[in-house]
């Protein structure tokens, strides 16, 4: 799956990847996070456009927000058929600009979370699907899902999930909705090739939403690692003996 990505790449290059006609100026994001606003490129009368969604797809027929589910993610296999997004794949495609994200692997006991990213240190474009959310009093949410596949065999020892990434030759072809044709684009929706991505441990910081600095992409070692996992170990609380009396060495039961 995909739960927190990273846009680190200077507006104007990325505008010059994707291709999109408005000029935003935005700072670097180091944890990005579900519900927050971001970033999504998508085709407008023959026109790609820049436009924040909130991450978190809610389909059109939903009448109350509070008791539907966060989709943040779309199966590739199911996206077609699950009524949430049937609509969106075939009308509303979009690219997300990331420059890589994170996933948390279970090591000992404990989550450790992981920064992967392209090998070749490039910016990539999740493929996404969006809808505009309308609610009973005429108030209007675009809300947007990043699509993912089944990893490839060097990403599933991390997880068993990837977000679908679209090269650059194939923005458009991503892109282009024009059509209820969907044979063109199911090649697209896949992991990518053994190799395009590289990955290393990053400090359980980033668990928290509120942290987004650069320190957050930082390798960190083994010993960072431990160190930082007994500091996350629950403390066992010491009571003093009755009358504020010395250890004696014996210790004690109560």
């Amino acid at each position: 799956m995909c739960g927190r990505f990273v846009i680190t790449s200077a507006p104007a290059a990325l505008r010059q990847l994707f291709g999109y006609v408005e000029q935003p100026n935005f700072p670097p994001r180091y944890n990005v996070a579900p519900t927050q606003p971001i970033p999504v490129v998508w085709i407008e009368n023959g026109a790609r456009h820049f436009r924040l969604m909130r991450w978190g797809l809610l389909p059109g027929w939903v009448k109350d927000p509070r008791g539907f589910t966060l989709l943040i993610n779309a199966r590739s296999e199911t996206v077609l058929e699950k009524p949430a997004f049937k609509n969106a794949i075939r009308r509303r495609r979009g690219l997300i600009p990331a420059d890589g994200y994170y996933e948390w692997k279970a090591e000992g006991g404990r989550k450790q979370p992981f920064f992967i990213h392209r090998a070749d240190g490039t910016p990539l474009g999740f493929a996404a699907v969006f809808e505009t959310w309308a609610g009973p009093n005429g108030e209007e949410l675009d809300t947007v899902a990043i699509v993912t596949a089944a990893a490839s065999e060097d990403l599933a020892g991390l997880h068993d999930r990837v977000p679908v990434t679209i090269s650059p030759r194939d923005f458009e072809r991503w892109l282009d909705c024009r059509g209820d044709e969907l044979e063109g684009i199911l090649p697209l929706m896949a992991a990518p090739r053994i190799g395009e991505f590289a990955w290393h441990p990053v400090s359980t910081r980033v668990n928290r939403v509120a942290n987004d600095d650069d320190q957050l992409l930082l390798p960190i070692s083994a010993e960072e690692m431990e160190a930082e996992a007994e500091a996350a170990k629950p403390k066992k609380a010491v009571r003093k003996a009755a009358g504020g009396s010395a250890d004696d060495g014996q210790g004690s039961l109560f």
